[in-house]
C-alpha cells in the first residue's frame, strides 16, 4: 500500500478540523471529541493516529485516567501542519485544482456547520465573506502579504478561554494572469 502523501494527509476535511483546534492549543481525544460532536468517536480516532503517523500532531502529555492513559495532543511544527512552498512546486495545475477544491470545500463545510445552528445572527455573530482586487506591485505584494501575515500570527496565539469564540478566516491571493508590460 502506498503512502498518503502529507498533503493529503492535511487536506483530508475532518483532519483539517482537527488541525484547526490543535493550533496553538492542546488537546485530549475526549476534548476534541466535545468539540467535534459530529464526527463518530472511532473515526475520529483514525484521524487523530493518521495525524500522529504523519508527524503533523504531537503526543505531548499522557495523563493517567482511571486505570488507562489520555494523550494530549498538539502542533509542535505548525510547518508540519501546512503545505510547504517545495511540495506545492511539485504539484501539476491538476493537482493544484484538487488542493484548491478540498480547501474551498472544507471552507463550505464550516460555513454550514455554522448554518446549520439555531438562532444565528450573521451581523452579531460577525460573519463576513467579500472579495476585492488590489493593484500592487511585485514589492507592494509581498508588503502586503508580509503585513497580513504578521496579524494572523499575533492572533493566533490567543488561548480558547471564557468570551473567546472560535473564528474561520481564510484567505485566498490569486494574481491576474501574466500580461505584458
Amino acid at each position: 500500500m502506498m503512502k498518503e502523501s502529507t498533503v493529503d494527509v492535511i487536506l483530508h476535511p475532518v483532519r483539517m478540523r482537527i488541525i484547526q483546534y490543535l493550533i496553538n492549543q492542546q488537546f485530549t481525544a475526549q476534548q476534541l471529541k466535545e468539540l467535534l460532536p459530529d464526527i463518530p468517536q472511532a473515526s475520529l480516532y483514525r484521524h487523530i493516529k493518521k495525524l500522529v503517523e504523519a508527524e503533523v500532531i504531537h503526543i505531548v502529555d499522557e495523563i493517567p485516567n482511571r486505570g488507562t492513559v489520555e494523550k494530549v495532543y498538539s502542533i509542535h511544527n505548525p510547518r508540519k501542519a501546512s503545505i510547504g512552498p517545495e511540495e506545492l512546486n511539485l504539484l501539476s495545475p491538476d493537482e493544484h485544482m484538487g488542493l484548491f477544491i478540498k480547501f474551498m470545500a472544507n471552507l463550505m463545510g464550516e460555513y454550514e456547520r455554522y448554518l446549520d445552528q439555531d438562532n444565528i445572527d450573521l451581523v452579531r455573530d460577525g460573519v463576513a465573506f467579500r472579495q476585492t482586487s488590489m493593484y500592487l506591485s511585485e514589492e507592494e505584494s509581498k508588503e502586503f502579504f508580509k503585513e497580513l501575515t504578521a496579524v494572523f500570527a499575533r492572533f493566533t496565539q490567543n488561548k480558547q478561554q471564557k468570551g473567546r469564540r472560535r473564528r474561520t478566516i481564510a484567505t485566498i491571493i490569486i494574481p491576474d494572469h501574466k500580461k505584458e508590460q
